[in-house]
């Protein structure tokens, strides 16, 4: 009983501490807006909205994850080195 508890302690504490290590970046929040635009819209990509709407964006971090905001709305989530970009409809 005792073993199985050091046990899951050490994996929930590891698993905790390898997500605070790879949380993602604002850098990394900003190239996949710039990339997702491009990709979704290559008129979009020429333009430079996705460059522009990366500048816009504010970068939040929980500590072991992040996610980035554009007017009030959640563009970006992140954690453990990977990030999403959103469905912006």
């Amino acid at each position: 009983m005792i073993k199985n508890t050091f046990i899951t302690t050490v994996v929930a504490l590891v698993t905790v501490g390898l997500a605070v290590a790879f949380n993602p970046a604002p850098e990394k929040h900003r190239a996949t807006i710039e990339a997702g635009t491009a990709e979704r819209s290559p008129v979009a990509g020429l333009l430079g909205i996705g460059v522009l709407t990366a500048f816009v964006s504010n970068y939040h971090s929980l500590g072991v994850a992040s996610y980035t905001t554009v007017n009030d709305k959640v563009v970006t989530v992140g954690a453990f080195g990977m990030v999403i970009l959103l469905n912006q409809e």
